[in-house]
C-alpha cells in the first residue's frame, strides 16, 4: 500500500491548472519516541524540507513504531508501507551490508567525523547506490550513536583485563570483543540496561555518552570508562525508491541536500548532549576513566577478525569489501583533518 499523497494548490481564479503547484506529503516511519536527541534532529530534517520546498513537500512522521517496528523497517520502506523512515542497520546484516560498515570497530570516537565519513561513502559510492536501488531504496541521511563506552555498577574497568568475568550488555562486534576478553555477554536492549544494572543481572553495559543524561544512567553507574572504540553508525534515513522517483528533480535534490546537512546538525546536537552527560557524571563524582593507548591498540588488533568477517560478507554480496573499508578509513582521516584545521561547522557559524 502506498502512502504518497498529492494535492493541487489553487493559486487563484485566473491561474490555469497547468501552473498549479503540486504538494506532496511523505509518510515517515520512526520506531523511536518523539523525544531525545535523534527526534530533535529528525524534526529539524522535516522542518528544513518543508522550508526549502516552500511547503510543497511535507513529511508526516509516525513516531513510536506506529507504522512498523525497528526490526522490519527495511522491508516496510521497501514495500511502501511508508515513503521513508529510520533504519537501524544491525537488524539487517544482509540487506544493509554496505551500511553495516559504519558499525565496524574501526577506531574513531568523534560522532561528527564518523557521520561525515559514512554519509559521503553512502552518498557517493556507486556500488552502494546500486545495492540499495536493487532493494528499491534510496539513502537520504545518517545518524550515529557516537563512541562506544562502558558504564558499570559495583565494578570498575581501568584496563581491558578488568573485563574478564564481568556480565556485560554489548551489541554487534563490540559485544563479541568483550566476550573475547572474557566477559559474559548478556542480550538486552540499552533501554533495559538501567534495570539490569540495578538488579545485578549485568555488571556493565555498552553505552554512548549522551545516554547518561537521556536514560538517567548516572543513578546506577558507579564508574564510566571511555573506550573510544568505534561507533554504531549504521543508523539513518532510507526512502522508498518508487516514492523518490515520483518527485520532481528539484524536490529530490532538496531531500538529498537536507539529508546531507543532517550530519552537521546532529553532530551539533550530539556533541552538546555528550558534554552534558560527562558533566553530570563529574558533578556526582562518578569516576570517568580512560583505557590506555596500548589497550586501545589491543582492541584494534582483536577487532580485525570482525572487520575481516564483514569484508568477506560484503564480497559475497557483490561489493568490494576491502575497498570500502579502505575508503571509509580514508574518509575518517579526511574529516578528522578538516575538523582539526577548520573546527566543527556549527562552531564556525556561531563565530
Amino acid at each position: 500500500m502506498r502512502f504518497l499523497t498529492t494535492s493541487f494548490l489553487t493559486l487563484g481564479l485566473l491561474c490555469s491548472a497547468s501552473s498549479a503547484a503540486m504538494a506532496m506529503t511523505l509518510i515517515y516511519g520512526e520506531a523511536g519516541p518523539n523525544r531525545g536527541v535523534r527526534a530533535e534532529a529528525t524534526q529539524w530534517f522535516v522542518d528544513q524540507v518543508a522550508e526549502r520546498t516552500n511547503g510543497e513537500v511535507t513529511i508526516d512522521v509516525n513516531w513510536g513504531g506506529a507504522l512498523f517496528s525497528e526490526k522490519v523497517a527495511v522491508q516496510s520502506i521497501r514495500d511502501g508501507v511508508a515513503d521513508m523512515g529510520s533504519v537501524i542497520g544491525v537488524y539487517f546484516p544482509q540487506d544493509m551490508i554496505a551500511y553495516g560498515l559504519a558499525d565496524l570497530p574501526i577506531p574513531n570516537p568523534d560522532p561528527w567525523v564518523g557521520m561525515k565519513a559514512t554519509d559521503k561513502l553512502m552518498r557517493e559510492n556507486e556500488q552502494i547506490r546500486e545495492n540499495l536501488a536493487a532493494q528499491n531504496l534510496v539513502y537520504i541521511g545518517t545518524y550515529t550513536t557516537s563512541a562506544v563506552q562502558v558504564g558499570c555498577k559495583g565494578k570498575t574497568i581501568e584496563t581491558l583485563d578488568d573485563v574478564k568475568g564481568l556480565k556485560i550488555r554489548g551489541v554487534g562486534a563490540y559485544g563479541k570483543v568483550f566476550h573475547d576478553l572474557g566477559a559474559t555477554p548478556v542480550d538486552m536492549s540499552v533501554y533495559e540496561a538501567y534495570q539490569g544494572l540495578e538488579t545485578g543481572l549485568i555488571d556493565c553495559t555498552q553505552t554512548y555518552p549522551y545516554l547518561v543524561e537521556a536514560l538517567k544512567f548516572d543513578e546506577v553507574f558507579d564508574s564510566y570508562t571511555e573506550i573510544d572504540f568505534g561507533q554504531i553508525g549504521a543508523l539513518g534515513i532510507m526512502m522508498n525508491k518508487d516514492s523518490f522517483d515520483m518527485l520532481p528533480p528539484e524536490q529530490q535534490q532538496v531531500l538529498l541536500k537536507v539529508g546531507e546537512g543532517l550530519s552537521d546538525e546532529f553532530g551539533r546536537i550530539l556533541t552538546d548532549a555528550n558534554q552534558r552527560s560527562i558533566e553530570i557524571l563529574e558533578e556526582k563524582q562518578i569516576p570517568v576513566l580512560k583505557i590506555s593507548d596500548a589497550d586501545r591498540s589491543r582492541l584494534g588488533e582483536m577487532s580485525q577478525t570482525y572487520v575481516d568477517d564483514w569484508i568477506a560478507r560484503a564480497d559475497a554480496a557483490g561489493l568490494d569489501g576491502k575497498g570500502l573499508v579502505d575508503d571509509y578509513k580514508s574518509l575518517i582521516a579526511e574529516f578528522t583533518k578538516q575538523r582539526d584545521e577548520q573546527g566543527y561547522p556549527w562552531a564556525a557559524k556561531a563565530n
